[in-house]
């Protein structure tokens, strides 16, 4: 049995915790701001939809999404979904949208 051992580098690629905290906070920063997601659902299917950014946790924030017919609808999405590009927030504050990357 071989065993390959590489050396991982900054710049490799890979997220490190500073990067996940540095987009963790930029979010935490708009709790209670419409925001509009556009999440990628895989086999060029994509899902867009607008909500409130209910709350944000250590590892995942919280989207309220108003649905049709009075429903309400909370999903939840990773701060490494955002970085890997799978979803993509735009807050919408005084007539502006900023995305969040």
């Amino acid at each position: 049995m071989i065993y390959v051992v590489r050396d991982v580098k900054e710049g490799d690629g890979l997220a490190d915790k500073n990067t996940l905290n540095e987009i963790r906070k930029n979010i935490e920063g708009y709790v209670g701001q419409k925001v509009t997601l556009k999440a990628n659902k895989g086999r060029k299917r994509t899902m867009i939809r607008e909500g409130v950014l209910e709350n944000t946790y250590p590892s995942i924030f919280i989207v309220k999404i108003n649905g049709g017919y009075d429903s309400v609808r909370r999903v939840s999405y990773s701060y490494s979904d955002i970085l890997t590009e799978a979803v993509e927030v735009t807050i919408s504050k005084d007539n502006h949208q900023i995305k969040v990357s």
